[in-house]
């Protein structure tokens, strides 16, 4: 008979660490870690194809890992016929099996499944831990403190804050070069460049083949497609991929961190995201490499304080938002919009080729960078008056790299201006020259982005104004749209009354059908 278990060690699917703290001290005789796949985490909302099979066959390749390094491993596959197909029915199963005396778990990322964990000790009546989750840099409480009594929470004086913790990019107590931020020189357009450097490319194995195979069956109606499925699913290549980033990408991140082209999909950008959610990639490690590289004389200071501030900076920032702001900050709607989505978010069939190009590689590969999802995919939604759950509920579902304490606040918060101005100061938004300035899809686009009004004009150029007009009474008085609005008044009463039609027609075209909706 199977001795009982002293520990059961549930691991989530982003949690896909050897450092992680709930195996810190735990011994690998009397430990069994559980890992579930349930319908439950691929179906609440309806996740890209390619994402499910990423979080999948990494799952595995962990277990697998898990499982050379002496763990015992107690595995529950999807297609398991009696999976429960809930966390907690599946820990009730794994109980029975082990006979465990408690429960240590990594505490989870999103408020859904902290819900569940906490509901675990009294429902099976056993001890359950909950550690804090040591992969973050900035713990709840830490950020709580910074927080608290501030009016604004700026996230440049918190990314200081957490510079001066890690000692990242310092000289003794000044900033290397001289100034905290670089952002101001990373705002160059890019060309086409036969030299551009490549991410590297994962050929699926036995094991995610099979996982592919799975994926099409059972979620044949989610958004996006699994051909050329090429992510890495195990630690060693997703640092093989950092690897070449840091070697071939990140001297030139910098300076074309905002720039985007037709066909480009990745430029100069990492794509190391949802190997850094999941767990496979450690924070801090990327950031000391990134600032080895910076002292190394082999990379700008701009690009690496650039790379640096995104993960030390705002992925830690937006982290401390999620959970100091609670459960109902996915309700918030500051601007009041309701419309829905159009109907092409979930097929990228739009006459409008920046939209066309970003929803698009989205669909094909559950990946854009971060200036398509602000200032293309988010910047229309706004413009349009889309409701900001809905618009985070389908960035939830269509990026490989979207969990929700990271992605609700990117994209409610500073995308949509759903919080009222808690994350961003002003609403991003911009018209066509924005787009025009820092890309070239608009020499391909069936629009014209120098025309305001008429059946060619760029469809931004009027939205740009009618969002402005519309919510006079709520940003009216924000100083950093002052200049817009008095270059809008500036304008004859014809030409503004002519741009309000504009783009009254344009959205009473728009397809109001919530296609895809979960």
């Amino acid at each position: 008979m199977k001795e009982p278990a002293r520990t059961l060690v549930p691991v989530l699917g982003d949690q896909l660490s050897f450092d992680l703290s709930s195996l810190a001290g735990m011994s690998t005789k009397d430990t069994v870690v559980l890992m579930m796949e349930v319908r439950d985490e691929t179906t609440y909302v309806r996740h890209h194809k390619k994402k499910i099979a990423y979080i999948l066959s990494a799952m595995r390749h962990h277990a697998k890992a898990l499982v050379e390094a002496g763990w015992s491993v107690d595995y529950v596959r999807l297609d398991d016929p009696d999976n429960t197909g809930s966390f907690t029915g599946e820990i009730a199963r794994a109980l029975a099996r082990h006979d465990p005396a408690r429960i240590v778990v990594t505490e989870p990322g999103e408020w859904r499944v902290a819900a569940m964990i906490e509901s675990w000790q009294t429902l099976f009546g056993l001890p359950v831990e909950i550690r804090a989750d040591s992969r973050f840099l900035c713990s709840h409480r830490e950020f709580e403190d910074w927080a608290a009594g501030r009016r604004e929470l700026t996230m440049e004086f918190f990314y200081r804050q957490m510079r001066r913790k890690t000692g990242l990019l310092l000289d003794g107590d000044k900033p290397a070069g001289g100034r905290w931020n670089f952002d101001k020189d990373n705002r160059e357009a890019a060309d086409a460049d036969l030299f551009m450097p490549r991410p590297l490319r994962f050929e699926p194995d036995a094991i995610t083949r099979e996982v592919l195979v799975l994926v099409a069956q059972r979620f044949a109606d989610h958004p996006g497609s699994l051909e050329g499925f090429d992510y890495a699913v195990t630690a060693a290549d997703a640092q093989r991929q950092a690897d070449s980033f840091f070697a071939n990408a990140l001297p030139d991140f910098g300076r074309y961190e905002d720039a985007m082209l037709l066909g480009e999909r990745f430029l100069w950008h990492s794509i190391l995201s949802p190997y850094l959610n999941s767990g496979l990639l450690d924070p801090l490690d990327l950031c000391r490499r990134a600032e080895a590289e910076f002292r190394a004389g082999r990379a700008p200071i701009n690009s690496v304080e650039g790379y640096i501030r995104q993960i030390l900076g705002w992925r830690e920032y937006v982290r401390g938002i999620y959970w100091r702001e609670g459960p109902d900050y996915v309700d918030r709607n500051f601007l009041d919009h309701r419309s829905n989505l159009p109907e092409w978010f979930w097929t990228g069939e739009t006459r409008m080729q920046c939209l066309r190009e970003a929803i698009g590689q989205t669909l094909a590969t559950g990946h854009a960078h971060h200036i398509q999802r602000l200032m293309v995919v988010g910047n229309f939604a706004l413009l349009a008056g889309c409701d900001p759950k809905q618009v985070h509920e389908w960035y939830l579902q269509v990026y490989v790299d979207a969990y929700e304490w990271v992605e609700l606040p990117n994209t409610l918060g500073m995308s949509q201006f759903g919080d009222g101005g808690l994350l961003g100061s002003k609403p991003y938004v911009a018209s066509g020259a924005y787009i025009n300035r820092m890309s070239d899809y608009c020499g391909a686009c069936s629009y014209n982005v120098k025309e305001r009004v008429g059946s060619e004009a760029c469809p931004f150029n009027a939205l740009y104004w009618h969002f402005l007009e519309r919510h006079r009474d709520k940003l009216g008085q924000n100083h950093r749209l002052a200049m817009a609005y008095r270059n809008w008044d500036r304008q004859d009463r014809d030409s503004r009354d002519a741009l309000l039609e504009q783009a009254r027609t344009f959205l009473a075209g728009c397809s109001q059908t919530q296609a895809g909706q979960s």
